[in-house]
């Protein structure tokens, strides 16, 4: 039975485990984003002030570039977003599914441990039982054995025995 707390002891610190390692992963993916985010939002910003440079250096054809490269940073950026909440959303999905197989786990060493119980039960139930009767036997044999050593008990297959009384007794009064 100890073994069975073991068990369910480990597959609860899995448990604790994996939520913990879910956790951190989905936090270090969030800053990931977060990071790629930012960094996407700069290099837009700093793509926009270089347009507005190069369109007052160089006027319409230079601004057309600029907004066609805006357009482009923008793209790579909105992937960019896009790939960082799928490998999350992945990584999420993952870890319930493992922190789905830990409990189904747990669950079936919780449904072992109590069967082992209840069978070591039973066998103990039936030990005592036994046990019950022996002690009863024996205890019978015993009080049989004190009833002959005294004369006391309906001892049939002897003979008739005389016995000689050297007591004297009160009428009414027993002394024991």
């Amino acid at each position: 039975m100890t073994s069975h707390h073991q068990q369910s002891y480990n597959a609860g610190e899995t448990k604790g485990r994996t939520e913990e390692k879910t956790g951190q992963t989905l936090d270090a993916m969030k800053q990931k984003a977060q990071a790629a985010k930012d960094k996407t939002s700069e290099t837009a910003q700093s793509a926009k002030d270089k347009t507005l440079q190069s369109k007052d250096q160089t006027g319409s054809y230079m601004s057309d570039k600029a907004g066609a490269a805006k357009d482009k940073t923008s793209g790579a950026a909105q992937a960019a977003w896009d790939k960082t909440a799928e490998t999350a959303q992945a990584a999420k999905d993952k870890t319930m599914e493992a922190a789905g197989a830990t409990k189904d786990k747990a669950s079936q060493m919780e449904e072992s441990a109590r069967d082992s119980a209840q069978a070591g039960k039973e066998k103990t139930g039936g030990v005592l039982q036994q046990t019950g009767e022996q002690i009863k036997s024996m205890a019978q044999g015993a009080a049989d054995a004190v009833k002959h050593t005294f004369g006391v008990g309906g001892d049939t297959n002897e003979g008739h025995h005389t016995t000689t009384d050297t007591t004297t007794t009160t009428p009414g009064k027993r002394d024991y």
